[in-house]
């Protein structure tokens, strides 16, 4: 599993720094590359909490072993034994499928009514200035300092799209997409293996003390800062989590339905995450529902695409991200994909998955207009170069086995001044609902 981070930018799996906090606790076990992501130790850091709390130390290199976030129990390596309703195949389970898109619905919803309510007030997010306290400041500033390397290492087309935004937006941005970053590394990094249900668990409680304002570590501290100053609300980032979960004990699909919620797990709750960073247009008419639901699709399309890139590398580990009866309609089974044959009837089944992909980024596009015109160009960005990729499918023959699909550096130096022609639109008038359940 690859998890796009739509609205910010998707990219390959990355070997995090052991720096990293919750990541870092395992560095014996070499889970990460420290020498590729962080070049100075950061030592001791200090928590500041309110007069409710305490004052705690945390360790950015600390031998604890997930201890961070509670509990001990991995300390030894050996220790370890891993829309769509108009889109979806119409003879899929029907109880299912209103399911799925209900659950993710219910919460599109609930992070449209908290923008709602912020925004009854004020047609801009006001944003709080950081907590001048001794020693807190500086702390801050040197966390989103760090976030902001690292999205400016991994995601470099994207950083640079940032670099537009207000300070307090760009901050924020860099900030959630390193937990992004960093949950998705425990199910997909190089020590994945060694990953298991409870510290998903653990992994979940640090999250949570985190939206208390109990931040474990320095990059921890930065997205503290990122959802008391915006209305972000934590069921996307418990979402996506679940979505961690479900690849630890999940390798197939049956139908688009059960893959449409992993999608949402894994990439749509990106969106939701930063929708309220990067704010709506005051001049937009679209309603809140609507540009969430843009974000939504913008995910969906993302993660799709990167199943469809990564077919090859997928079946490799055993995995198939595709739906199985859409397999079976087209005369295929898992077999053909562990065969790693392009035939007719692998071109036909992927030419009717690339243009599902296509239907989201259409939709998504609606939304990217309607956002505030600091924030559209990354976000036009990120789409437009992503949605090449489903083009190179095409050129390599929909070779998805043995060739990877990717855009080349012209092409995407060729696709920024049309991204920033695009974030000039001013927003419309009206925006309909999109993939509504």
């Amino acid at each position: 599993m690859s998890m796009a981070l739509q609205w910010v930018v998707t990219s390959t799996s990355l070997e995090v720094s052991s720096s990293m906090g919750f990541l870092d606790s395992v560095r014996d076990m070499r889970l990460l590359d420290s020498s590729k992501f962080m070049s100075r130790d950061f030592g001791s850091i200090r928590a500041k909490r309110d007069k409710r709390r305490k004052f705690r130390y945390c360790s950015l290199n600390t031998d604890m072993k997930y201890a961070s976030v509670g509990q001990s129990g991995l300390e030894n390596a050996s220790n370890f034994p891993l829309l769509s309703n108009v889109l979806a195949n119409p003879t899929a389970g029907g109880e299912v499928a209103v399911s799925s898109e209900k659950k993710v619905y219910d919460v599109v919803l609930k992070q449209a009514s908290l923008v709602k309510r912020k925004l009854s007030s004020t047609t801009e997010l006001e944003m709080k200035p950081d907590i001048a306290m001794p020693g807190n400041l500086g702390l801050l500033t040197e966390a989103y300092s760090r976030c902001g390397e690292v999205c400016a290492e991994y995601a470099k087309t994207f950083y640079l799209g940032t670099l537009l935004m207000t300070p307090e937006r760009r901050k924020a941005i860099w900030a959630i997409y390193v937990w992004c970053r960093r949950t998705d590394e425990l199910v997909d990094g190089p020590n994945a293996s060694h990953i298991t249900p409870s510290a998903l668990d653990r992994w979940e409680a640090r999250l949570e003390e985190l939206f208390q304002g109990r931040p474990f570590d320095m990059l921890d501290a930065a997205l503290s800062d990122t959802v008391s100053n915006f209305p972000v609300d934590i069921q996307p980032f418990k979402d996506m989590i679940e979505g961690m979960r479900m690849d630890l004990r999940k390798s197939r699909y049956k139908n688009f339905d059960e893959l449409y919620l992993y999608c949402y797990y894994v990439a749509g709750t990106v969106g939701l995450m930063s929708v309220p960073v990067m704010g709506i247009s005051p001049d937009s008419q679209a309603t809140t529902e609507s540009v969430y639901n843009a974000a939504l699709a913008l995910g969906i399309a993302n993660q799709l695409t990167n199943i469809l890139r990564d077919v090859g590398e997928d079946a490799s580990r055993g995995r198939v991200y595709l739906p199985q009866d859409e397999l079976a309609q087209a005369g295929l089974s898992d077999e053909d994909i562990f065969a790693g044959k392009v035939t007719d009837k692998w071109r036909n089944f992927m030419k009717s998955q690339i243009k599902r992909a296509r239907m989201f980024f259409d939709e998504a596009e609606k939304g990217v207009t309607e956002l505030n015109e600091a924030s559209r160009w990354p976000v036009w960005a990120s789409l437009l170069l992503y949605r090449q990729i489903l083009d190179e499918i095409e050129a390599n023959d929909y070779n998805n086995f043995t060739k990877r699909a990717y855009v080349s550096k012209a092409k995407k130096l060729f696709s920024l001044p049309t991204a920033y022609a695009r974030s000039m639109v001013p927003p419309s008038r009206k925006l309909s609902p999109v993939m509504k359940a």
